[in-house]
């Protein structure tokens, strides 16, 4: 009895000399910086680690790391980068210490410091414990956000503020700037160190939010909206939707987030393991909560990747508390010098948080090294955040308080000063008033005036403006050389009525081409100002290639003029036309037009059937357009409207009647047509701008009012024809049709040694068209119909397509000097067709982040 008594006493303190160390382990911690030993210049992305560990971090970029261990046994750090020679170096277990390190270059022998290196460690998923956390945090992902709770309510606070960096001190003094002095002092030189920011650009949003889980609805109500007006021609609601789609809102729990234009990955996306590294480099205490320190690097750092670190709670949650996102120094990012983003968190009454401040900013800079560019901030504060607290449903129907009205827009400075759920600095303070002195001066209008001319076309007079000044001049092969002169009136005569203009003259065909409309707006806003509501009268006539479609650009562009192959098939226009167009809020519109149209051919192109030559044709149709464009934004320019990118559709229906016997008009027919058009993210393989698109037509009719395929012939590269497609080439009364354009970020190129230098990113596109002509339209069954064009020689030059597909690929590269794309085009069918070509190399400009 008493040996067994003894041998328990004996095994318990055996027992208890076992786990004293674990029980009384001190926690090692280590800094310091990482620094040059022959140039003493920190040495930034330098891997410190425990010796035969995962646990480390990279040096931040001023050389600086800290990492810490609850092990006793860790008592050797480790120091690596390429370039530098490794070093290991003992440390005391259980202390908090100072170790700063002179790393040696390669090209440097070691002289009087011997040190003994072992083997690399090399870095894993397998076992690490960084791994295994960051799993946890993915893990628990959907139980923190907040459309895990069933009711959700908050206040928002939306700041961005756009900065002119650098700016010399002494541009003031200047003769030129003195009068602009009160702008150019209003400086701020303490909110990004070593920065010196000039802010010309400020928006402020108060919002209240409100979400249900069953069923889903959110709707955000504005309450007050502020913004510099600069005034001129400039869109500064499509300028702040611009600037808000590049400074998206960063939500951490997504996989991908959506920030200058690109897709960053998200580190605690489901596959951030596969393409970060993690090291746990601290474990704090804050506000009685215990954290992880979890310090992240990309392991191909030229990839849309974040670096930084995140505080993750140590309990059944794993939530995020605090996150520091920015970038690697060598990312494929165009601009774009520094960038980073902060999210702080707060606690719940259950104990999970709520993301209750976000801060993005960025330095841009036409150089990542040197000179002045512009600073952006965006700050969102969070508010009166409540949870699991139901409203009636009214409170979820999206209403008109969903958008700005203008009584938001012109809230009073008592409203913000009790509403801001932030403080303005005093540089930000001034902005407003600076701004609005700035846009009376007349030097001021002058420079907006040059500046609308060089980036938008027109130059303004008041109550007129002078434009498009690209299609002051072309030229073509039927009207020789083209001058043109037009123009339009402002707001600024009549916010109701519109009169636009132009006149054109060929010298070769000796003919005025011209252009008249008059545009009355019915919600007493301007006709280029969403959402628009208008009739419009006009007349217009002028040249036109059957079957060109030109996106973003106008038909007289001096730059269309270049043609490859065989260009002499045009169509003498006469349009008279009257629209009414309507927008709603919802960005659902519809369009009515009645349209009456006189094709005359000239050139090598004729009407014939077996009557013999006919001089022209005349149609009269009615067209309905339905478009539905959910959740869309985009910039107004003075022409076009240039869309901002998101993951939502758009989708157009087109019904037309064509009338005969009305105002001369000779066919009854009908053409109903239908596309969508999406963008679809992939993460980190980029994005694809996809559309299909279908179209029948019903009834009997020539060849100029058949589909004709949207064809190309000049040397840039369209999005939306068929480059390799000679013009009138195919035609038919019913199609389907793919078009892809994927675009891969660099996400190959980033991976090849030597090419990732270059910044370079792929492209691949694909188009297809099936399609037929059916028996009725066939000009050889029916002599009545006109008998498709051919050459001087009898040869075919427009076909139909005989149940094989048109195909075109093309592989390109994007991105060249920053704005350039290069394809080569391939072309897979038809071949046999006259003065055709099966390959092509096609450019066109895009600048892009």
């Amino acid at each position: 009895m008493n040996s067994k008594y003894y041998r328990k006493k004996l095994a318990l303190l055996i027992f208890f000399l076992l786990c004293t160390p674990i029980l009384f382990a001190q926690t090692t911690r280590v800094s310091g910086v990482v620094t040059d030993a022959s140039t003493k210049q920190p040495v930034p992305f330098a891997t410190v680690s425990f010796l035969g560990t995962s646990i480390g971090m990279p040096t931040d970029n001023s050389g600086k790391y800290r990492i810490s261990t609850s092990n006793a046994a860790n008592n050797k750090i480790r120091v690596s980068i390429i370039g530098y020679h490794d070093i290991t170096l003992p440390v005391v277990p259980g202390k908090d210490q100072v170790v700063n390190i002179k790393l040696i270059p390669e090209t440097q022998e070691l002289e009087e410091v011997s040190i003994k290196a072992g083997p690399k460690p090399k870095y894993r998923n397998k076992g690490n414990p960084a791994v295994e956390l960051i799993r946890k945090v993915i893990e628990h992902r959907e139980q923190n956000r907040p459309e895990a709770y069933d009711y959700v309510e908050y206040r928002e606070y939306d700041k961005m503020v756009f900065s002119f960096t650098n700016v010399s001190n002494t541009l003031a003094d200047k003769k030129f700037f003195k009068k602009y002095k009160f702008v150019l002092d209003n400086r701020d030189t303490t909110s990004a160190p070593g920065i010196n920011l000039l802010p010309i650009f400020m928006q402020e949003q108060i919002a209240q939010y409100y979400y249900r889980k069953k069923p889903e609805k959110e709707k955000t109500r504005i309450l007050g909206q502020k913004t510099t007006n600069f005034g001129g021609s400039i869109d500064i609601e499509g300028m702040s939707s611009f600037f808000k789609y590049m400074y998206s809102k960063v939500d951490i729990y997504e996989n991908d987030i959506n920030i200058m234009t690109n897709n960053f990955l998200s580190p605690i996306a489901n596959e951030a393991p596969t393409f970060y590294k993690f090291f746990i480099t601290d474990t704090i205490v804050e506000n009685n909560i215990k954290l992880v320190e979890l310090s992240f690097t990309p392991r191909n750092t030229q990839d849309m990747l974040f670096q930084g670190k995140i505080y993750i709670t140590l309990d059944s949650n794993y939530a995020v508390q605090k996150a520091k996102l920015g970038i690697n120094k060598n990312i494929n990012l165009n601009f774009v010098k520094t960038m980073e983003v902060d999210l702080d968190f707060l606690q719940n009454p259950d104990g999970r948080f709520h993301l209750s401040k976000s801060n993005t900013l960025a330095d841009f800079g036409a150089s990542k090294t040197k000179g002045s560019g512009i600073f952006g901030e965006r700050t969102i504060t969070y508010g009166d955040y409540a949870v699991d607290k139901p409203r009636s449903d009214t409170t979820y129907n999206k209403d008109a308080e969903s958008v700005a009205s203008d009584e938001v827009k012109h809230r009073s400075d008592a409203f913000w000063e009790k509403n801001r759920l932030d403080t303005l600095t005093q540089t930000e303070a001034k902005v407003y008033k600076n701004i609005d002195s700035l846009k009376n001066m007349p030097s001021f209008k002058r420079t907006l005036n040059i500046a609308t001319l060089l980036f938008a076309g027109y130059y303004p007079l008041k109550y007129f403006e002078i434009g498009p000044t690209n299609t002051f001049y072309s030229f073509n092969p039927i009207e020789g050389f083209k001058a043109r002169l037009g123009g339009r009136t402002t707001p600024d005569l009549s916010k109701r009525y519109y009169f636009e203009t132009y006149a054109a003259y060929g010298f070769k065909d000796e003919k005025w081409k011209y252009f008249l409309s008059g545009t009355y707006s019915l919600n007493n806003k301007s006709i280029y100002q969403f959402p628009q509501n208008y009739l419009r009268a006009s007349f217009q006539r002028d040249t036109k290639i059957p079957g060109l479609n030109l996106q973003f650009v106008q038909q007289d562009n001096f730059l269309l003029s270049f043609k490859r192959g065989v260009n002499d098939k045009y169509l003498y226009n006469d349009f008279y036309k009257f629209d009414y167009v309507h927008e709603y809020d919802s960005h659902f519109s519809y369009a009515l037009e009645f349209r009456n149209w006189k094709q005359t051919p000239a050139g090598s192109l004729y009407f014939i059937n077996n009557t013999g030559n006919v001089p022209n044709m005349t149609t009269t149709e009615v067209n309905l357009n339905l478009r539905y464009a959910p959740n869309e934004e985009f910039y107004q320019g003075k022409i076009y409207r240039v869309d901002v990118p998101n993951k939502y559709p758009i989708i157009s229906v087109d019904y037309t009647q064509g009338i005969k016997g009305a105002f001369n008009g000779a066919y009854n027919y009908q053409n109903l047509h239908a596309r969508i058009d999406k963008r679809v993210y992939l993460s980190q393989l980029g994005y694809c701008d996809a559309s299909v698109e279908a179209s029948h037509i019903f009834g009997q009719v020539p060849y100029p009012l058949l589909d004709i395929f949207a064809a190309n012939q000049t040397y840039a590269y369209s999005l939306t024809s068929y480059n390799l497609m000679n013009f009138l080439e195919f035609v038919s009364d019913r199609y389907e049709s793919i078009n892809f354009d994927q675009h891969f970020v660099g996400f190959f190129f980033n991976k090849v040694p030597l090419l990732k230098k270059l910044k370079w990113r792929e492209v691949v596109s694909f188009k297809a068209a099936w399609g037929g002509l059916s028996d009725q339209n066939n000009p050889n069954l029916h002599p009545s119909l006109y008998q498709f064009p051919v050459t001087s020689t009898g040869q075919p030059i427009t076909y139909a397509l005989n149940g094989t597909p048109y195909m075109e690929g093309a592989i390109g590269i994007e991105n060249i000097f920053k704005f350039i794309r290069v394809d080569f085009v391939k072309r897979f069918d038809y071949l046999n067709n006259p003065n055709v070509s099966e390959y092509g190399i096609r450019a066109r400009v895009k600048f892009d982040f």
